[in-house]
């Protein structure tokens, strides 16, 4: 039963007071405080063993906990993570498990919970990723199908100087079509190499890439300066998942014989160094057996694309059910007669806005939905990323 709608630690003082005046039996005074004998008896009891304290809620949590870390158990983590600052929980924890067998080690959370409770872990900085690409990669059967392209990492020349080499290769034949130091890893500095790859074999029907930059960008949809360009010209960019090189595996295996041959060691500048790429496409291409082309060159199974560079850029068609609007230099577009946030990386494009239902549009930018857009609220709602549906291989 409970106690009078009063302050309760009042009512408890009142009680025991009653009780030390001894005027009333402990059932009368239990039925005068409206409780029951057994909360009664529970406060007189606190009240003789702690005092006036006792008559204090107390905590409901377990005093005693079976699977407590003990204080020397604790000690000997942090004594070895003053040893070692860079390990970890789960290095930590194999560590006494190998070398402390008689001691109870606990789990690596609970280690991780003990390194943070003493300010030993500092917290990672959450960043802002590149929308993963959903769809399903095209299938590689012939020659121009798909291209791959990434820098290979950079590293100095003798000189001291940095070298960042853009590669582009065919995923089918495995032709090396570009190997080339640029100045800077940017749209700037490397629209000019795909230009000149797209000049001399013709478009691809899709690039493959990881999700740096100049490829991909945090934005919607991933896109970047670059990325835009390649839809224009009718070229799908497919992007890897971040982590996961093997999704474009043929390209990675080139640069471990790229690294091989060309950077171990540098040589003793830039000049130099483009030289040896030079030297090693040609051989790559036209010498070197592939095994994974049944010992034939990569040279002897590639042949230019079917579809030349145009002259002028084409505009991206939508279908005629769409409504075309076009994204203003700050990045934003007119609906409604207001003003909605898309993204500056789509400054002056046009883009395709399809009606699903009475109140949301979904956005498209070629044949990739940006976004969605909510009509009653004017607002811009990014794709879920919880589910994939596409299959990958390298």
């Amino acid at each position: 039963m409970p106690w009078k709608e009063t302050c309760l630690m009042d009512e408890r003082i009142k009680f025991i007071g009653y009780y030390l005046d001894d005027e009333l039996s402990i059932s009368a005074l239990c039925r005068e405080f409206g409780i029951s004998r057994k909360t009664g008896y529970k406060y007189i009891s606190r009240y003789k063993e702690f005092g006036l304290d006792g008559l204090k809620d107390h905590s409901r949590a377990p005093q005693i906990h079976p699977n407590a870390v003990s204080n020397v158990v604790e000690e000997e983590i942090l004594l070895l993570r003053s040893k070692h600052p860079r390990w970890g929980p789960r290095k930590l924890r194999a560590w006494l498990r190998q070398h402390k067998p008689g001691i109870k080690c606990p789990a690596s959370s609970t280690i991780g919970d003990i390194l943070k409770r003493h300010g030993l872990t500092v917290p990672r900085r959450q960043s802002r990723r590149c929308p993963p690409y959903l769809k399903p990669f095209l299938n590689c059967g012939y020659a121009n199908d798909i291209w791959c392209a990434d820098f290979k990492g950079w590293f100095k020349t003798g000189d001291g100087c940095r070298c960042d080499p853009l590669t582009i290769s065919d995923a089918h034949s495995r032709f090396l079509l570009r190997c080339q130091h640029v100045k800077k890893t940017d749209f700037n500095h490397v629209k000019p190499i795909f230009e000149a790859a797209f000049l001399e074999y013709g478009l691809p029907r899709a690039i493959r890439t990881d999700n740096g930059s100049p490829f991909a960008t945090t934005t919607l949809g991933g896109f970047s300066q670059l990325s835009i360009w390649w839809i224009k010209l009718g070229i799908v960019p497919e992007r890897i998942d971040p982590g996961e090189p093997s999704q474009n595996g043929r390209h990675e295996r080139m640069h471990r014989t790229l690294k091989e041959e060309t950077a171990k060691p540098p040589k003793t500048s830039l000049r130099s160094q483009q030289r040896a790429f030079d030297v090693f496409r040609d051989e790559y291409n036209f010498e070197r057996p592939h095994e994974a082309i049944e010992m034939q060159t990569p040279g002897s199974l590639y042949s230019n694309s079917n579809r030349p560079y145009p002259l002028r850029l084409p505009e991206i068609e939508y279908p005629d059910d769409f409504t075309i609007r076009k994204v203003h230099h700050q990045g934003d577009l007119k609906w409604g007669g207001r003003q909605i946030y898309l993204s500056q990386t789509f400054a002056r494009e046009y883009v395709g806005l399809k009606q699903i239902d009475d109140r949301y549009w979904n956005i498209y930018f070629g044949p990739t939905m940006l976004a969605k857009l909510d009509d009653f609220k004017f607002k811009i709602i990014r794709p879920s990323i919880s589910k994939k549906t596409k299959t990958k291989k390298g």
